[in-house]
């Protein structure tokens, strides 16, 4: 079992990093990955502090990205004071993407070109493990090759397959046995199952080496359901969400009751007869948000964006509390959703169902008649929503100036478009990835899909769910210093070398993307973004600009959001279905009325959860899309489509099929040729006929096979 991380002082911390650097003189670390070799529980700004002062000493030498090596050459164990020739190492963390050979790729922020990762040095990590790689800096590869130094963080410890009953054990075949190898499993560990059953296995044994078994327990026999439940339940358990609630987090939810009574409203200022309504997809059946207008004197607005009050219900400590920050988030599939709380709390007593009161946590905002802030409050209110709107039915009524509240909605959606405006001006980027929307039929089964349209009705709760957001975080930083210890929501600059290669790339395509300064990057990502209106071509390079931009995190640590432009930022909007915002409500609520400072490392511990579990549920919804997209094509295997190249990689090209976002391969071997990959992976070119592939090119495809179940699939080319 790993020693739990320890709390050092100042001349401790850095006799241990001075103790790991100057034993591993050839390794090149970056602050993790200092901090997690020496098992330390200090802050990154402490590690990093002690860090500065040994190379201020000469020690420890600093170079690019944030990384340090041992300074060898103040070594003098070689008596003629010569240096022994050596190579050196540089560490990168990342996921692991396995191949079909039993290979992989890591796949990391640091380094542009994904890092392989022959089978025999793999040292057990499974897909998507998060792991430690070894890359030698004198070694000149074609492509960066590693060695796995350590499992970082499992991926998954849940596997869905079939169990076979031996004398002395059982043996589970996981269904995609590709990427994940058998388990072993006792007699009194099967539940029970039998022989050839469907189960959900849990791993209570990693093993160690490369060949060394994995052993875990069955936790759930699954019946016998059709192919489309049993996939879905495969991505929920695999990603390490139970589709059900445990028997003692039903009970203790069943406990809470509707009634609101005198004690709860007593303290909450009163929004009931104040003119609320809900804007939220025509399938939604919980409501996170509500908006109210009220008409003032002087011509001013108040504009209340109100919140299902979740802490009011969710206590601290119980087992639905646990179990809500265990899951940390709803995860949307493309046919249902896996809710953070159960459905009593969800749909009913936190929803802002219309013509019911409801218990709310609001950011009430006075606007002026130039539609600029002047006062702000936040608190705890009841209100009673007028409306339930779809964002049709919410567009419909600003398009054709008519409907319920159609006076209110405009003056909203105004609002909302001076709000957004203003946010552009200040550097926010506008690039948005198209969304897909399947169409099913009453089994289940794809009809259909199309592109999700994102009109004024959408942009305008979206900029209202952005201004709450930001003030929230904007008043507890500013409330107090030394800081207040909070969850931020953050957004890092772009990789710069993926960055570089995709601003030579888009001057290919005739764009010319400044990269100078952060502020010339955001403009030129929303040149790009007007661009495309104008030059459908263009449109092919807004994914390649999303893949350069760093990942949005939860932490304590707030470096701001630059894909907003907002110096603080948080999530306050949608309790119901992220635990980073029932955070959020309870450390605001603390530090209305006094100043709370809750503890910053264990607050940190919870934000990386939040952040991993938000990583798994975009992993599971992709998984979905992904699988549905294939059951979709299937039905086509031998047609042919038009297609542009939206991916390349060493064996192959991914093709795109713009109506429907299907993916497919296209391998190097079908075409007869092999092919050299740029660096960047934005190129491909024949070593015998000099062909050329690129991102964005247009191709046409014969699908030849498509695979739900391994959510692949494969095409070939065909003469355009």
């Amino acid at each position: 079992m790993n020693r739990k991380p320890r709390q050092l002082k100042e001349s401790d911390l850095r006799n241990q990093i001075e103790k790991l650097l100057s034993k591993n003189s050839k390794i090149i670390y970056n602050v993790t990955q200092i901090s997690r070799k020496i098992n330390v529980a200090n802050p990154p700004d402490s590690i990093l502090e002690s860090i500065m002062r040994l190379v201020a000493e000469k020690k420890v030498v600093k170079l690019t990205e944030g990384r340090f090596k041992w300074e060898r050459f103040q070594d003098q164990q070689n008596p003629k004071g010569k240096l022994r020739r050596s190579e050196d190492i540089i560490l990168y963390t990342g996921i692991v993407d396995m191949t079909r050979s039993g290979a992989a790729y890591i796949i990391n922020s640091e380094s542009v070109e994904d890092i392989y990762i022959h089978a025999r040095n793999l040292k057990g990590a499974l897909h998507k493990d998060e792991v430690t790689v070894s890359v030698s800096l004198s070694k000149a590869h074609r492509r960066p090759e590693g060695v796995v130094v350590s499992v970082d963080k499992r991926a998954h410890s849940r596997i869905i397959g079939h169990i076979r009953i031996f004398n002395n054990y059982a043996i589970l075949s996981p269904d995609n046995a590709r990427l994940y190898p058998e388990i072993l499993i006792h007699h009194d560990d099967i539940l029970e199952s039998k022989d050839n059953d469907r189960v959900v296995a849990e791993i209570i044994s990693w093993g160690r080496g490369q060949n060394k078994a994995l052993w875990g327990k069955v936790i759930k026999v699954l019946e016998d359901i059709s192919d489309v439940e049993m996939n879905m339940q495969a991505i929920l358990y695999s990603n390490g969400f139970d589709p059900e609630f445990s028997d003692e987090v039903m009970t203790e939810t069943a406990s809470y009751e509707a009634i609101i009574t005198d004690d709860d409203t007593d303290h909450r200022k009163d929004f009931r007869e104040t003119i609320t309504f809900t804007i939220d997809p025509l399938t939604a059946r919980d409501f996170d948000d509500a908006l109210s207008i009220k008409q003032l004197e002087d011509d001013h607005l108040e504009i209340g964006v109100h919140i299902a009050d979740v802490t009011h219900y969710l206590r601290e400590g119980t087992a639905l509390d646990k179990e809500a920050y265990r899951r940390s988030t709803s995860v949307y599939l493309v046919d249902r959703v896996c809710p953070m709380l159960p459905e009593k709390l969800s749909n009913d007593l936190c929803s802002l169902n219309s013509n019911e009161d409801k218990l709310t946590f609001s950011a009430v905002f006075v606007f002026n008649k130039s539609y600029e802030i002047i006062k702000e409050w936040f608190g705890k209110t009841i209100i009673h929503s007028d409306r339930r709107f779809t964002y049709e039915e919410a567009q419909e009524s600003i398009e054709t100036g008519q409907g319920d509240f159609c006076d209110e909605l405009l003056i909203l959606d105004k609002i909302a478009k001076h709000l957004r405006n203003k946010r552009y001006d200040e550097g926010s980027i506008s690039f948005e990835s198209d969304e897909v929307q399947f169409i099913l039929d009453d089994d289940g089964m794809p009809l259909g899909m199309k592109v999700k349209e994102r009109k004024d009705a959408h942009m305008l709760v979206e900029d209202f769910m952005l201004l709450a957001n930001r003030r929230v975080a904007a008043f507890v930083a500013k409330k107090s210093k030394p800081e207040i210890p909070f969850v931020y929501r953050v957004h890092d600059l772009p990789n710069p070398e993926k960055l570089s290669d995709f601003a030579l790339f888009a001057a290919e395509m005739g764009f010319k993307f400044r990269m100078d300064t952060p502020e010339q990057i955001a403009d030129s990502f929303n040149r790009l973004a007007v661009a495309t209106h104008e030059n459908p071509t263009l449109k092919l390079l807004e994914p390649l600009a999303i893949r350069t931009m760093a990942k949005a995190v939860y932490t304590t640590n707030n470096i701001g959001h630059y894909g907003l432009g907002f110096e603080y930022y948080t999530h306050f909007t949608s309790p119901i279905r992220r635990y980073s915002d029932v955070l959020v409500h309870r450390l605001l609520y603390k530090n209305l009325f006094e100043i709370y400072r809750d503890d910053k490392e264990k607050l940190e511990s919870k934000t990386k959860h939040v952040s991993d579990q938000e990583k798994k549920a975009s992993e599971a919804e992709r998984e979905s899309i992904k699988y549905f997209q294939t059951l979709y094509i299937s039905k086509y295997v031998g047609h042919v489509f038009d297609g542009v190249v939206s991916g390349i990689i060493e064996k192959g090209i991914f093709v795109e099929l713009p109506d429907t976002k299907v993916e497919g391969l296209v391998t190097f071997d079908s075409m007869g040729e092999i092919f050299n990959v740029t660096t960047g992976r934005l190129r491909a070119k024949s070593r015998l006929s000099g062909s050329e592939f690129s991102i964005g090119q247009k191709v046409r495809v014969k699908i030849t096979a498509a695979d739900p179940d391994s959510r692949r699939t494969d095409m070939i080319l065909e003469e355009s």
